[in-house]
């Protein structure tokens, strides 16, 4: 059931403030954030990370964007750049997605976010389905272009990604079924991924469990053992990896668990590299954000002790962190 955007608005302030006091001083959306959320951090009338935003993530009819069950008919909704809830617009064609894209960065928008196969919460796609054709992603990719940002896409198989980045997606959001082929061109086009393994522990959990109906809860095992192998091949082809997690409201609250389950695959160093310099570059912000250096954004953490040697620290936040800083302002 979607939560009612009166009901989102309302929790925000505790979301924003409660991700910056666990050391994130920047937060990147892929769905939902709007605009002016990002106005009113700057102005201070909000605590919270600076944003980077997508504004709706935009998907296909049937697609992972699309939360209508199968049983709703086409007409229930208006087919052209429908809205559901706070996250994503559903666009087919062309013209539907040159205006989506267009109207995303109308309102706001850094980057798009298309969804560019199928996905876990969606209910009426499979994991494997590919995404948009080819002329549609290469509208949404024009756009962004004109915009002179990039286009990330949600995709977990070899093929999902390979359509997405031979079309000039330059991000790939989750990736649990990479393969070494793909890796590799990922590699060689400059493209960045961004696994978010603890979204599928924490929805795979007892605590959870209901979060996710039968069907998938199949759908979210399928991917959750897969996401280490496609790190580990990512890792060794070179690929550029940011920090990321994909938690969904009561659940944003672990996103400081993915520092130690990365762990598994990464040194602390990669790691602390894919939560500060590498998104940093991906997003356009590299010459201001990400490192310790003259002419840079203060955007520090004063900790207890080094990550450097046990990364697990940033996952207890509240008994490490003695003060974030932001912009040379200690919350």
């Amino acid at each position: 059931m979607l939560m009612p955007k009166s009901v989102a608005l309302l929790r925000i302030r505790y979301t924003l403030e409660a991700a910056l006091a666990r050391g994130f001083t920047t937060v990147r959306d892929c769905g939902g954030a709007e605009g002016f959320l990002k106005a009113e951090i700057r102005q201070g009338s909000l605590n919270g990370p600076r944003l980077i935003t997508c504004g709706h993530a935009i998907s296909q009819t049937g697609g992972h964007g699309d939360l209508r069950s199968g049983a709703l008919p086409a007409s229930a909704f208006d087919s052209c750049s429908c809205h559901f809830g706070q996250v994503g617009v559903v666009a087919d064609g062309v013209p539907e997605c040159y205006k989506a894209a267009r109207e995303e960065f109308r309102r706001g928008a850094d980057f798009i976010k298309i969804m560019g196969g199928g996905g876990v919460a969606s209910p009426t796609d499979k994991i494997s389905n590919k995404q948009f054709c080819d002329d549609e992603i290469k509208a949404l990719v024009d756009v962004a272009n004109s915009y002179h940002t990039y286009v990330t896409a949600h995709a977990y198989t070899a093929e999902a990604i390979q359509n997405c980045i031979k079309l000039g997606v330059k991000g790939i959001e989750h990736g649990n079924l990479l393969d070494e082929r793909t890796a590799e061109l990922m590699a060689e086009l400059g493209c960045y991924l961004t696994p978010t393994l603890v979204t599928y522990k924490v929805m795979g959990s007892d605590q959870f469990s209901a979060f996710l109906g039968p069907e998938n809860s199949r759908k979210n095992t399928e991917v959750l053992y897969k996401g280490i192998d496609a790190m580990k091949i990512a890792q060794k082809k070179k690929v550029k990896i940011c920090f990321g997690s994909d938690l969904l409201g009561p659940l944003y609250g672990y996103q400081t668990q993915e520092f130690r389950i990365r762990g598994k695959v990464q040194t602390t160093q990669e790691i602390l590299l894919s939560a500060t310099v590498t998104p940093a570059e991906m997003n356009g912000l590299g010459d201001k954000l990400g490192q310790i250096k003259p002419g840079f954004i203060a955007d520090l953490l004063m900790m207890k002790s080094n990550p450097l040697d046990d990364i697990t620290i940033l996952d207890e936040p509240e008994s490490n962190i003695l003060f974030v800083m932001k912009e040379g302002r200690i919350y």
